[in-house]
């Protein structure tokens, strides 16, 4: 199929995208991995497509402190194989699960956060790690949290006269530990259950802190906070596991928390229940993981 006719800018700034944007029925496109593929079934009609690949300040990959920040036109692979972003593990992690590397290389960062699939990787990096969102427009610049930036399916709290600038994702503490995996029929498909986990190492006298984030079994990126659970678990193997020992005591546990938060109506590709089952042996495979990550010595915990 072909795409409906529209018209097309190029600008050079990010004032003249906006305004662009300010128009009736207009569409940013950066690396269309996720865009074009859309226009083409028709199943979108924009009458405008604004190409923001021409404005150079959206290319910027930074770090600013404690956050790295992601420009709206930094591609995936670029992203993928920067220094800069080892200092956030689990999107290192996250990322050679994202399609293909030749779609990668031309697909953007913020381009798969804000168009919000239900089974996207980096929407669920985002809502994990507590990510910020900044849109702009021409009224002004504004900050989302992960949190209240996906509303639905293909939905967020991106204004149709705002553009995605950038996303600032926290650098990793010492003490965390990640976990990153998904279940799809082939590489580089859509996942039919997937999970993200941060886990932050004991303090003083504190248990680990734990959450994961599930994708591909909701409207939208779930978090669940596993810290009891991941105690349990500890409590019952000891303070030294193995991994395949911690995996074993997480497992019932790891069930509870998939049935909770699956709420899809299932589709050709998996059933409700075949979903729980998927994503319960995420969650103990992956916390497990991420929990040995954050308290191991500096040396042993490469996400790779």
């Amino acid at each position: 199929m072909k795409a409906a006719p529209f018209a097309y800018t190029r600008p050079g700034t990010v004032e003249e995208v906006v305004a662009d944007l300010a128009r009736e029925d207009a569409k940013v496109i950066a690396g269309g991995q996720s865009l074009v593929p859309v226009l083409a079934m028709r199943l979108g009609r924009p009458a405008l497509l604004v190409d923001v690949n021409a404005v150079p300040e959206l290319d910027a990959l930074t770090r600013d402190g404690d956050v790295v920040r992601v420009g709206a036109t930094v591609r995936q692979r670029r992203t993928e194989r920067s220094e800069l972003a080892a200092a956030v593990p689990l999107l290192r992690m996250a990322l050679p699960w994202v399609g293909h590397r030749e779609i990668r290389s031309r697909g953007t960062v913020c381009g798969s956060i804000a168009h919000a699939d239900p089974s996207a990787e980096l929407p669920a990096v985002a809502r994990c790690l507590g990510a910020t969102m900044v849109l702009t427009s021409t009224h002004g610049t504004r900050e989302v949290p992960a949190a209240d930036f996906f509303s639905g399916a293909m939905t967020t709290a991106v204004a149709a006269d705002e553009l995605l600038t950038q996303v600032a994702f926290p650098v990793a503490r010492r003490d965390e530990g990640f976990g990153f995996g998904e279940f799809a029929r082939r590489h580089g498909d859509f996942a039919l259950a997937g999970v993200a986990v941060r886990v932050r190492a004991p303090g003083h006298g504190d248990g680990p802190e734990a959450r994961v984030t599930c994708f591909g079994v909701s409207d939208v990126p779930v978090t669940a906070d596993v810290s009891a659970e991941l105690r349990a678990g500890l409590e019952a193997v000891g303070p030294a596991p193995s991994r395949g020992e911690l995996v074993s005591a997480l497992a019932g546990h790891a069930g509870d928390v998939a049935r909770a938060v699956v709420d899809t109506g299932g589709d050709s590709h998996a059933s409700p229940e075949y979903r729980r089952r998927l994503l319960s042996g995420l969650i103990a495979r992956e916390v497990a993981a991420a929990y040995l990550r954050a308290t191991r010595p500096e040396t042993e915990r490469s996400p790779r």
